[in-house]
């Protein structure tokens, strides 16, 4: 397996692990516990910094989707809208934190006008390669303070 595809499998993995752990829940007078979760679908809206099908980053935000897709066994479907289909590029955040989208992918420099340290959780010129990025986030508190910092927003 390559380091690349291992690394997009990780987030999809993770992103994945928490949107079906948030809503994949039965309803609590349901014989069967997680029947119901297992025959619903989910159809979420992914808007992007990025113009459609852009080279690297706008097709990394389709794999992604297809990931998610696969891993989910087909329940939970994304639809990708590039900067500009569904709202302008760097409305996503809003769009995600306003509920008008379930997901944004974009980098979170992006967001330093709302709040300052969003911009340490996106690659940094001489900062942390792929793998110290993960190590940090996973081993080191860092995704702790990423969603500390995001709360405020929903």
């Amino acid at each position: 397996m390559q380091r690349r595809d291992f690394i997009q499998a990780l987030g999809a993995g993770a992103l994945l692990g928490t949107g079906l752990a948030a809503c994949g829940r039965a309803p609590a007078n349901s014989d069967q516990p997680g029947a119901a979760a297992k025959q619903q679908t989910f159809e979420w809206r992914m808007v992007t910094t990025w113009p459609p099908n852009f080279p690297g980053l706008g097709t990394g935000a389709n794999k992604l989707a297809e990931l998610i897709g696969e891993l989910s066994g087909g329940r939970l479907r994304i639809k990708v809208y590039g900067a500009g289909e569904l709202i302008p590029a760097f409305e996503a955040f809003d769009a995600v934190a306003g509920g008008s989208a379930e997901l944004a992918h974009g980098a979170a420099y992006y967001w330093k006008g709302k709040t300052e340290a969003a911009q340490f959780f996106a690659a940094v010129p001489f900062g942390f390669n792929a793998q110290e990025m993960n190590a940090w986030l996973y081993y080191g508190g860092g995704l702790d303070l990423w969603r500390e910092l995001y709360a405020p927003f929903g």
